[in-house]
């Protein structure tokens, strides 16, 4: 059998209302706000049309209202995956972004309090990556997530160090291109 590719693209969730007000949802539904709502149209715009077998996405509420309003009445389905999900910041859930993100790197490998730390929350994507091809190999995939995703895939498919990631900054942008496979 030969070995085929998936082309995966990664898109964040649209702007939420704790985005906006400068809180760290975690594992809190969080609610789009009106931008956001607006974001998740044009994501749907840009992406309805590029060829995708599937969508899939965290099942943390921002995520999957992102990915329906996107694919409203679109024949692409829309896949819900909990290993997606963003970091599990615990009792941190919630907190000023300042205060959560600030000290990412102590996080790494020591859970947030009642929570979970950075590479537990990199794991997961790669479960998730690793249960990928079976079904999926030669097509392309959209994921819809949150940091702790695009950290997975820039873990596992573009080989940077979770170290690396910590410092950077997260910077929305129109999706980021990796291949699996």
């Amino acid at each position: 059998m030969a070995i085929m590719t998936i082309n995966l693209v990664f898109e964040s969730h649209s702007t939420t209302v704790d985005n906006e007000a400068g809180r760290a949802t975690g594992w809190l539904p969080g609610e789009l706000s009106a931008r956001g709502q607006a974001e998740a149209a044009d994501l749907g715009r840009r992406r309805r049309d590029d060829g995708l077998a599937a969508v899939f996405t965290s099942d943390l509420a921002r995520a999957a209202r992102t990915a329906s309003l996107a694919f409203a009445g679109s024949p692409v389905p829309v896949l819900h995956d909990w290993r997606l999900r963003e970091c599990d910041y615990g009792r941190y859930n919630g907190m000023p972004s300042a205060r959560v993100h600030g000290d990412r790197r102590e996080f790494l490998d020591r859970p947030y309090p009642d929570g979970e730390s950075w590479r537990q929350a990199v794991a997961r994507v790669g479960r998730f990556l690793g249960d990928l091809p079976p079904r999926w190999d030669g097509q392309r995939v959209l994921v819809i997530g949150h940091i702790a995703t695009r950290w997975g895939l820039e873990h596992f498919l573009a080989g940077a160090a979770l170290e690396d990631l910590a410092g950077e900054e997260f910077t929305g942008r129109e999706g980021w291109e990796y291949r699996l496979g």
